[in-house]
């Protein structure tokens, strides 16, 4: 056996990470952390290993909704290799609720959401 194939087959589960983003982002700011997690890692626990709650402490995890590149995940959803975490603000205001509010003001929407 050669040393290489020795260096190799040293390699256990134990020693693979994967690569990793977890990303929050207020509107004057915003902060994405990379880090190295063990497999099995879930959303919630990258989140609390990249300090990003340290950084922000107005994010509640029991309260903001997190995702993958845009998609809502379960925060006990384990993270493949790239992924990028994404913690979500709430919502200042309802979509719907907006659109009846303009829609009652005689405002009408361009196609593609801009004013009219």
């Amino acid at each position: 056996m050669s040393d290489s194939d020795m260096a190799e087959s040293a390699v256990t589960d134990q020693d693979i990470q994967l690569d990793v983003e977890v990303a929050y982002a207020r509107a004057e700011t915003q902060q994405i952390v990379s880090l190295s997690v063990k497999p099995g890692t879930t959303f919630e626990q990258a989140i609390e290993q990249s300090g990003i709650l340290q950084m922000f402490p107005e994010i509640d995890l029991a309260v903001n909704k997190v995702g993958v590149f845009g998609k809502l995940s379960k925060k006990t959803t384990e993270l493949k290799a790239g992924d990028r975490v994404e913690i979500y603000r709430p919502l200042i205001a309802d979509p719907k609720e907006v659109r009846r509010k303009r829609e009652a003001d005689g405002k009408k929407m361009k196609k593609g959401g801009g004013a009219a």
